[in-house]
């Protein structure tokens, strides 16, 4: 069975999540944006054994923390899609911009594209590529669970910002409908910020993707 722990991090209140298999106990740590000692004490209290970091996308509040944490733990870091590299490069003036504690660069172990699988112990999520927010924006998602990682593609009354340079907004909709809608109403996503919500409850009430 797929677990998961949500810890809100960094002064933009990011939702990290620490998701693990009971079986196993083996773990997957998703966008630590920063706070590091709190996301090692929280898996230390869970129980559970960090084996990969996996990316949504690179902003600064999702992995700001990757590089430090991966040279520590010796953990390979899985996603995005490569369509983030600019802004994994760009991580260090990120930080400045911010006000961000300096960013340790980092080059992804894997990256990941729409279609591909992740596994952690003996759970398999699936990934799929949901570009609008940033290029390379994906989402992690298990059917067993009926739980969907989805970074900042979709927030509960809300939707991701696509102002930033590579944003786009049809296309941002465009993933909201094409590829997490079919996931089915009964799905519970964790968003990057803020609560957690259905799939079936935004597209009822979400005033920016209601009847989609």
């Amino acid at each position: 069975m797929l677990k998961y722990q949500t810890v809100p991090v960094t002064p933009f209140q990011q939702n990290c999540s620490i998701l693990w298999c009971d079986a196993t106990m083996k773990a997957a740590v998703v966008d630590p944006g920063g706070e590091l000692e709190r996301l090692i004490a929280a898996a230390q209290a869970l129980g559970v054994t960090l084996e990969q970091i996996w990316l949504t996308h690179a902003h600064i509040d999702h992995a700001g923390g990757t590089g430090e944490l991966a040279r520590r733990l010796g953990l390979p870091i899985v996603g995005p899609h490569p369509g983030d590299q600019f802004w994994i490069d760009g991580l260090v003036q990120q930080s400045a911009m911010f006000g961000f504690p300096p960013a340790e660069p980092f080059a992804p172990t894997r990256w990941l594209h729409d279609g591909d699988t992740v596994t952690l112990g003996e759970e398999t999520l699936a990934v799929r590529h949901c570009p609008g927010h940033t290029p390379g924006h994906v989402v992690f998602h298990s059917a067993t669970a009926e739980r969907a990682f989805v970074g900042d593609v979709l927030f509960a009354g809300s939707i991701g910002r696509t102002d930033f340079p590579g944003g786009n907004h049809d296309q941002l909709i465009a993933s909201i409908t094409e590829r997490l809608w079919p996931m089915g109403d009964a799905t519970v996503f964790i968003p990057g910020h803020g609560p957690e919500s259905s799939f079936g409850r935004e597209r009822r009430s979400n005033p920016y993707v209601m009847g989609t």
